[in-house]
């Protein structure tokens, strides 16, 4: 039985709290490793455009015979500055994911970057307002949107993003963002969730809190996550890993182990892995 919580988005839609990631798992690895994350019990994948991963991510869900109802798929918007995000380039950008993912609907499609240099993200998001609109997405939000992005939309449109997914592991907490969203209803989600193994999962902090529970390092982690209220979409190819990534919800961490976890990237300690957002736009 799947045991992965749920939680219900701004638009009533519910969503798994934990999921499964495809970035940097070639197209050609991908169905064999969505196979496996849907048999370990996962019913959410999150890809995108850009991982180019679609096509096998797609055959993955189709080959688990697995009711669509039962699942959650999400996918972006690549808004890469090779092309001009109009209405119409969205839509068939939307499109063309629907058709590689062999799927008539999205439950959740998310802009990819903010790329605020480019002062596109608003009428993109008008464009993702007709997708909602017309249901063939459940839900839409964005992803590496910073306080001032949101601002901007929430200035610009009355629809507010679903979700936010954005880098976020205890080195890289992101506290004032994650205060924004519960302000106004946005879902926080964590990519790379377990800091990309960059260190994180090695930090005596985290082995000691592991052993205390009897755990792996990257099973405390994400209970840090869920324990925080983060969806959370860690991704392997190792069936092993990937089945002990799900099997996190036999034990809690007390308030001690959180707060160690917490203080990892407390103030300074903080540090990010992946591109600033305020600059990004490759």
């Amino acid at each position: 039985m799947n045991q992965v919580p749920t939680v219900t988005l701004n638009n009533g839609t519910h969503m798994p709290r934990l999921g499964f990631g495809v970035w940097q798992v070639p197209d050609a690895e991908a169905e064999r490793a969505v196979a496996t994350a849907l048999e370990a019990g996962y019913r959410s994948i999150d890809t995108a455009a850009v991982y180019g991963n679609e096509g096998g991510t797609g055959k993955g869900i189709a080959a688990s015979g697995i009711a669509r109802e039962e699942l959650f798929v999400t996918t972006k918007l690549w808004n890469g500055p090779s092309r001009k995000w109009g209405r119409d380039a969205v839509l068939r950008a939307f499109d063309d994911s629907l058709a590689r993912l062999g799927l008539d609907h999205i439950d959740l499609y998310l802009i990819h970057w903010p790329r605020p240099m480019r002062d596109d993200f608003v009428s993109i998001w008008q464009a993702f307002e007709e997708i909602a609109a017309s249901g063939r997405a459940k839900a839409v939000g964005v992803s590496n949107f910073r306080p001032a992005d949101l601002e901007r939309l929430a200035a610009e449109s009355p629809l507010v993003p679903a979700v936010n997914q954005i880098e976020l592991h205890p080195l890289f907490p992101q506290a004032e963002l994650r205060a924004v969203h519960a302000e106004r209803g946005i879902a926080t989600e964590a990519w790379s969730p377990l800091g990309q193994g960059k260190g994180l999962l090695t930090l005596p902090e985290v082995a000691a809190i592991a052993a205390r529970h009897g755990r792996s390092a990257a099973q405390v982690v994400l209970r840090w996550h869920l324990q925080l209220g983060n969806i959370a979409i860690p991704k392997s190819v190792t069936p092993a890993r990937i089945r002990e990534n799900l099997d996190v919800f036999g034990f809690e961490l007390d308030a001690a182990d959180m707060a160690a976890l917490d203080a990892l990237g407390a103030g300074a300690a903080a540090r990010r892995i992946g591109p600033d957002p305020a600059v990004f736009d490759v």
